[in-house]
């Protein structure tokens, strides 16, 4: 999986899994089919309300054409970065030197869609998403932008958890660590190995957050001060418990 990593303004490095060529090709058929039904809706009932003038008809697929011309300009800029293609793959458009993305940003990824993806059936696009060290196509270069995840795909599984190490005599302290799910526990996991390699405030926050939640879930009445050992324990608990 391709990473990038962005330092915001208060210095906080914060790390976002790219979204691959998949999800990117995903959401574009996503959108042109949207986009193809509700036009091809408003078409047939507009014929029928215009046919009978032409200068209203002209005007009316004009109007049409403009909502499939401009359809992703105008939903990636009033939607934070992202398409109906982009919300239903869970990806969005970011700088990649931090901050927002403006609309000139999305205006430029928008005029070199003609160059990546329409003229040249979508060759560029691909062969520069695969191959470059930030999936950027043309107009993400141009922007200085990417597609990232909003929720990572992770490589680890259950394998990756039953290899943490632990003794043969080890008693589990939280007994409730039963009752997490597969999800719960990579995420933790994440969580701990993130904090590990970036050891800053933002992935401190996140850990302190996660470990009030599983104290909350486990009914612990007593706030536990380290959060990071809490995690660990509930970590090797699991392994323990569940095999």
């Amino acid at each position: 999986m391709k990473n990038i990593e962005i330092k915001t303004t208060q210095n906080v490095v914060l790390q976002y899994e790219l979204a691959d060529l998949r999800d990117r090709m995903l959401a574009f058929l996503i959108d042109f089919a949207a986009v193809f039904i509700f036009l091809s809706i408003v078409f047939s009932t507009g014929v029928a309300i215009f046919a009978s003038s032409e200068t209203a008809m002209a005007m009316f697929v004009f109007f049409m054409s403009c909502i499939f011309i401009f359809y992703s300009l105008a939903f990636e800029t009033l939607n934070k970065g992202q398409s109906l293609g982009k919300m239903a793959l869970r990806i969005q458009v970011i700088k990649t030197v931090g901050g927002r993305a403006s609309f000139a940003d999305y205006a430029a990824r928008w005029v070199f869609r003609m160059v990546d993806i329409y003229f040249s059936l979508g060759g560029i696009a691909c062969i520069l998403i695969a191959s470059s060290s930030k999936a950027q196509r043309i107009g993400d270069i141009v922007a200085n932008t990417a597609v990232v995840r909003l929720i990572p795909k992770t490589d680890l599984n259950l394998k990756d958890l039953l290899a943490i190490k632990t003794q043969q005599s080890y008693t589990p302290q939280y007994l409730q660590a039963k009752q997490l799910v597969e999800e719960d526990v990579l995420l933790i996991k994440s969580a701990l190995d993130r904090y590990k390699k970036f050891n800053n405030r933002a992935h401190r926050e996140a850990l302190i957050l996660l470990a009030e939640k599983i104290e909350e879930i486990f009914g612990l009445e007593t706030p536990l001060t380290d959060k990071r050992l809490f995690l660990q324990t509930v970590l090797h608990d699991y392994v323990v418990l569940t095999r």
